[in-house]
């Protein structure tokens, strides 16, 4: 089972208005340059071309092609991600998740098999390698926000006080079901 692997994808209305959002906020920034400096640079027309392209590209255009590019791109690393097993040792879930090393958010997948909780990184991290942690060594899963804001962060502390920050997809369903194999 794959917990939190789907995608939002944003409205056609919401692309259209950070499209504008984005188109006016780059116009007012060049107009400021142009305000504080000597010489005038941008014409009111040349101010409005540059922005309708910016918002065009960067509101609507970038995001579609970072979009095609970064699923077919996730999938590849997502689906190499093994970690190594023991014997007699299966996986019951798996699903994408940063794991916290200091300050840098390790991406990877964490895997919930019939002995432990795993976590291992993908290739593309400064940090790699794989982190166990028996069930019978957590002492508590509390429930976090990732930088005081989104709800998407777990820690799990394990009896000896190590402290495990994970951000995930669906942390409701993470914390329930790493919940009902250390009960």
């Amino acid at each position: 089972m794959e917990i939190g692997t789907k995608l939002r994808k944003p409205s056609f209305k919401f692309r259209i208005l950070f499209a504008i959002g984005t188109a006016i906020t780059y116009s007012f920034t060049l107009w400021l340059f142009d305000y504080f400096l000597e010489e005038k640079i941008y014409s009111v027309n040349n101010l409005l071309f540059q922005g309708a392209l910016f918002g065009i590209f960067f509101g609507i255009g970038y995001p579609y092609i970072n979009e095609k590019l970064a699923e077919k791109f996730s999938n590849k690393v997502g689906i190499k991600i093994k970690p190594n097993l023991e014997t007699e040792e299966i996986i019951q879930i798996e699903g994408p998740a940063n794991l916290f090393r200091g300050i840098e958010g390790v991406g990877g997948k964490i895997f919930l098999t019939n002995k432990k909780m795993i976590f291992k990184s993908h290739k593309i991290n400064i940090q790699k390698g794989q982190t166990d942690i028996d069930y019978v060594n957590i002492k508590q899963i509390v429930k976090r926000k990732t930088a005081k804001l989104i709800d998407n962060g777990i820690r799990i502390i394990t009896k000896n006080e190590k402290q495990y920050d994970f951000v995930v997809n669906d942390r409701d369903i993470w914390f329930e079901k790493i919940n009902e194999r250390i009960k």
